[in-house]
C-alpha cells in the first residue's frame, strides 16, 4: 500500500451514515473513497425525524443553514389514545432550543445535503465489497467486479444488514426489536396536523409528522400478524380516530404508497477490529422509537473524523471511537427497551400512567443527548 492510499479512508455505504462520515472526513482535509453497492442511491421518497442532538450534528458539518430551507420544523409532540384523547405533550422548542430544535425533512434531501459541494467522483456506484483483508497499514477490499481498493482505515456504514459487519465478525443474529413485530412507512397528503403526533392502541401504534408542501411523513407499526395485508392493517386500527382510518385507507389504495420496514436492532460486542470500525446502523441499529438511528450515525461520523484527524498513527483509533461513542448508544439503547416495554402495557395502564411516565421518559433520554460529542 503506497503512502497516498495509507492515509485515505475507505466507506462502504452510500447512504446516510457513508455520507456522513464522507463530509465529517472532508471538513478535516481527510481523504476519501465511499464504495455504494446500488447503481443508484434510493431513499423510497421518504422522510426522516431528526432530533435535536441530530440537527446539532448537522450544524456541526456545516449544514443548518440548508436544513432550515427543507422540510419544517418540529415544535411540539402529541401523544394520543387510540380514541385521541390526548395524554401530553411535549415543547420541543423549549426542551432543545430554537438553535437546534428537532426537524422532519425528506431523506432525498438530507442525502443531498450531506453531498453539498464535494465532488462526485468521490462516491463510486455499483461497487459491491466481495471480501476484506487486513493490512499492518490499513485494509484492502475485494470489488465484485474483481477490482481491489485500499485505505487507512475501513469504515463499514453499511446498514442493518451490513456485510463489513460479516466480514469482521461472521454471521450474527439481528436483535428483535421489542417495539413491535411489523412496521411501515409512508408519505401522504397532511390531513391536518401541525405537530408530531402519534396515536397508540392495543398492539398498534400511528405516527403522522408534517414534512414540506402539504405532505406528512407516516410510521405505522403492529404487534401482530407478519404481513402487510391492507385488510389486516385496516383491522388494527378499526377503533382509531376518523383521521387515522381515513389517511391509512387513502394510503392502503396506493399500494407502492406503503413501504414495510422490519424493526431489526443491532446489538453486538464490539464494533472494531484492527483497521476497520462499524459506524451508524451497521454497528448499532436500534427500534425508532426515538428516532435515533441517523442521529447516532452522525455523531458517529463527526467523532471518528476528529479522531482521525488528530493522529498520524491511525491503528488505535478504532478502539478510542468505539470507547467514546459506547456510552451514549448504550443509554439510547436502554430508552428504547423502556419505552418498548411501556408499549405493551395494558391500555388502561398506559393510558393511565403515561401523562405522567411519558414527560419524565422524553426528559431522560434526551437530557443526556444535549451535551455535544466533539
Amino acid at each position: 500500500m503506497d503512502t497516498q492510499q495509507a492515509g485515505r479512508v475507505l466507506i462502504a455505504g452510500g447512504g446516510i451514515a457513508g455520507l456522513a462520515v464522507r463530509r465529517a472526513l472532508h471538513r478535516r482535509g481527510i481523504p476519501s473513497l465511499t464504495l455504494e453497492r446500488r447503481g443508484v442511491q434510493a431513499d423510497a421518497g421518504l422522510a426522516i425525524n431528526l432530533p435535536g442532538n441530530a440537527v446539532r450534528a448537522l450544524s456541526q458539518l456545516g449544514l443548518l443553514d440548508g436544513l432550515r430551507a427543507a422540510g419544517s420544523p418540529v415544535r411540539r409532540r402529541e401523544y394520543r389514545t387510540e380514541r385521541g384523547r390526548l395524554l401530553f405533550s411535549v415543547d420541543e422548542t423549549a426542551f432543545w432550543g430554537s438553535e437546534t430544535g428537532p426537524h422532519c425533512l425528506r431523506r432525498a434531501d438530507l442525502m443531498r445535503l450531506l453531498q453539498q459541494d464535494l465532488s462526485p467522483g468521490g462516491i463510486r456506484p455499483g461497487s459491491g465489497i466481495a471480501a476484506i483483508r487486513q493490512e499492518p497499514r490499513g485494509a484492502e477490499v475485494l470489488l465484485e467486479d474483481g477490482t481491489t481498493e485500499s485505505g487507512g482505515l475501513l469504515v463499514g456504514a453499511d446498514g442493518v444488514h451490513s456485510t463489513i459487519r460479516r466480514g469482521l465478525f461472521g454471521d450474527q443474529a439481528l436483535g428483535t426489536a421489542m417495539l413491535a413485530r411489523q412496521s411501515w412507512r409512508f408519505m401522504t397528503p397532511n390531513p391536518g396536523i401541525e405537530a408530531w403526533t402519534l396515536w397508540a392502541g392495543a398492539g398498534a401504534l400511528f405516527l403522522l409528522i408534517p414534512v414540506d408542501r402539504g405532505e406528512a411523513y407516516g410510521w405505522v407499526s403492529v404487534s401482530r400478524g407478519g404481513n402487510a395485508d391492507p385488510e389486516a392493517i385496516r383491522g388494527a386500527f378499526a377503533a382509531f380516530p376518523r383521521l387515522v382510518c381515513d389517511t391509512l385507507d387513502a394510503v392502503l389504495s396506493r399500494p407502492d404508497a406503503i413501504h414495510h420496514s422490519p424493526l431489526e436492532e443491532v446489538r453486538i460486542p464490539v464494533w472494531t477490529r484492527d483497521r476497520a470500525v462499524l459506524l451508524g446502523d451497521a454497528a448499532h441499529a436500534t427500534a425508532p422509537v426515538w428516532a435515533q438511528g441517523a442521529a447516532l450515525a452522525l455523531e458517529d461520523a463527526l467523532v471518528l473524523a476528529r479522531l482521525l484527524a488528530e493522529r498520524t498513527d491511525w491503528s488505535g483509533v478504532g478502539a478510542e471511537y468505539e470507547r467514546l461513542r459506547r456510552p451514549r448508544v448504550d443509554h439510547v439503547q436502554r430508552m428504547t427497551d423502556r419505552l418498548s416495554r411501556t408499549a405493551r402495557w395494558p391500555d388502561w395502564a398506559r393510558n393511565l400512567l403515561l401523562p405522567l411516565v411519558g414527560p419524565r421518559s422524553y426528559r431522560a433520554t434526551y437530557d443526556p443527548l444535549r451535551m455535544p460529542v466533539v
